[in-house]
């Protein structure tokens, strides 16, 4: 089994940003959607408004995963968990759940109350986590799953 780490990605090193682009993008089939540019964009975006927040799982100072969470613009007391992905070599070791708990613990860490959406084909997951699907919510496989906080 790995030995990772979770960390917040740190925007202002060039070097993890790449390399968590990198794993992105190899990690997404919509090249069109999940481009490189369009990543590097979100994963340097922060507005006063609007945060969002990587978190990374290294091992060896190499990336393994990524995972990204934002407020919703939309709905207020909203977070989105998003962007997320586990290098092929490495999934099935707990990085995807631990990145998921890490996320959660800094959402529910900074914010008093609201609640945490995610759109998956992994429901188990996050049930086995607290989170709840959405009735009526499955398209083309995926789910709307939200946990209150």
């Amino acid at each position: 089994m790995a030995t990772f780490r979770i960390d917040l990605l740190d925007v202002g090193n060039p070097a993890l940003v790449e390399a968590s682009v990198e794993l992105l993008v190899s990690a997404f089939t919509n090249s069109e959607r999940y481009g490189a540019k369009r990543l590097r964009e979100e994963l340097r975006a922060n507005s006063g408004l609007f945060y969002r927040r990587f978190f990374v799982a290294t091992e060896a100072r190499d990336i393994i995963g990524v995972g990204g969470v934002k407020a919703a613009d939309w709905a207020s007391h909203t977070h989105l968990l998003y962007l997320s992905a586990v290098a092929q070599e490495q999934r099935g070791q707990g990085i995807g759940q631990a990145l998921v708990k890490a996320r959660v613990k800094w959402v529910e860490q900074n914010f008093k109350t609201g609640r945490i959406l995610v759109s998956s084909t992994k429901g188990k997951r996050f049930r086995d986590l607290g989170f709840v699907e959405v009735r009526k919510s499955a398209i083309e496989g995926r789910h709307l799953m939200m946990l209150r906080f």
